[in-house]
């Protein structure tokens, strides 16, 4: 008897079958990728390192604080003055300044000392250049031909008068006193139009300071009305501050402004405080605002304001506020461009706070909102903390 033939089909799955069963005998091994497209392993985050905690706080420990220069100090909110910053420009003190303008168009020419440079001291009344007027040919032409012709009625005028004079014996006193005057008339007119060829317009500085302004050069051509020189006292400077609300002189108290002290390269520093004067306000509008006048007078000023500085006047107000004062240098904004304070919660960390403020007096800031009294406030190295990431 034949024996029976299996089915092809049988056979490949009874081997199918084996081979999984063998498979799942072996123990699991871990999947890798090829070359290039693997996992790359997550280094672990080091205990010490600086970072930014999931609730927006920033562990930050001692050593990284002494290398950053972080420095707080305790809030104590109180009754500080009202305030009201303006937006002002440093503009050129009418009495202790001046423009040199030409009067008549013409061509440069040097002083006795040369023309002055920018900076240079200058004494009231100096000569600071010349202008020598300027004329077309045929002007020129028609005032010499005009004073060859008084030359010679001058010449004729004056041999009638001596030939009267030998005659006075004869002659009527008033034929001599007519000649008399017509010699007179004629060289008064010589010597007018003779200066209008040869003279030229002096440029002398109208009052004692330094140049503040040098817009002229040997040789240039320029027109009537031009700006030549400008002079500055460097110690008396005005600002002149734009008020979009009524502000009488009876509701301030003080006012000043803050310059800052860092050159090029300098890290951030505070702000050096000048007191103003109030000298008084406009009553007519001018860029939709009302013009406030200060002044300064204390020396040297002139070193930290220049003329169309924009700066921001500080206005104390009569009337005080609970508020805590903060140092300027001390506000930084968050990701979403909000004002925020960054307060030591612990001894590494730190957790920003989103403020309400108003100005103070141009180096402090006075929080209304966000503080609580003896929160500890980053007063220096504010804006590198809040870059920890």
């Amino acid at each position: 008897m034949s024996a029976r033939r299996i089915p092809s089909r049988l056979l490949l799955q009874a081997s199918l079958a084996a081979c999984l069963g063998a498979a799942l005998a072996l123990p699991a091994m871990p999947l890798q990728a090829h070359e290039g497209h693997g996992d790359e392993a997550a280094a672990p985050v080091s205990g010490d390192a600086p970072r930014r905690q999931a609730d927006g706080s920033v562990f930050l420990p001692k050593a990284s604080q002494r290398q950053i220069e972080i420095r707080t100090l305790p809030v104590t909110p109180g009754p500080l003055p009202r305030t009201l910053e303006l937006n002002a420009t440093v503009i050129m003190d009418p009495h202790k300044g001046g423009r040199v303008q030409s009067m008549l168009a013409g061509r440069l020419e040097p002083g006795p000392a040369g023309l002055p440079s920018v900076g240079q001291k200058v004494q009231k009344g100096q000569v600071l250049a010349y202008v020598v007027p300027s004329a077309g040919q045929i002007e020129r032409s028609n005032q010499s031909a005009l004073l060859a012709e008084l030359q010679a009625a001058r010449s004729l005028a004056e041999k009638r008068l001596a030939r009267l004079q030998e005659l006075a014996d004869t002659v009527p006193r008033k034929d001599i006193e007519a000649a008399e005057s017509e010699v007179k008339s004629l060289k008064g007119r010589i010597a007018a139009v003779g200066g209008g060829l040869s003279n030229r317009d002096t440029l002398v500085a109208p009052v004692t300071g330094v140049i503040a302004a040098a817009n002229g050069m040997a040789g240039q051509i320029v027109e009537a009305r031009d700006i030549i020189f400008e002079v500055v006292d460097p110690d008396s400077l005005h600002i002149e501050a734009m008020a979009y609300t009524p502000l009488a002189a009876e509701a301030i108290e003080a006012a000043s402004v803050a310059v800052s002290e860092g050159g090029a390269g300098a890290g951030p520093a505070a702000p050096r405080v000048l007191p103003l004067e109030f000298l008084g306000a406009g009553r007519r509008l001018k860029e939709q605002a009302l013009p406030v006048i200060f002044d300064n007078h204390s020396a040297g000023v002139g070193q930290w304001l220049a003329l169309g500085q924009p700066v921001k006047v500080q206005v104390r107000l009569k009337g005080t506020l609970e508020a805590a004062a903060v140092p300027a240098t001390a506000l930084v904004k968050n990701p979403s461009n909000e004002t925020i304070l960054w307060v030591k919660r612990s001894p590494e960390l730190f957790e920003p706070r989103a403020i309400r403020y108003q100005p103070l007096d141009g180096a402090r800031v006075a929080v209304t909102q966000g503080l609580a009294p003896g929160d500890r406030v980053v007063v220096q190295g504010a804006p590198l903390l809040n870059q920890v990431r």
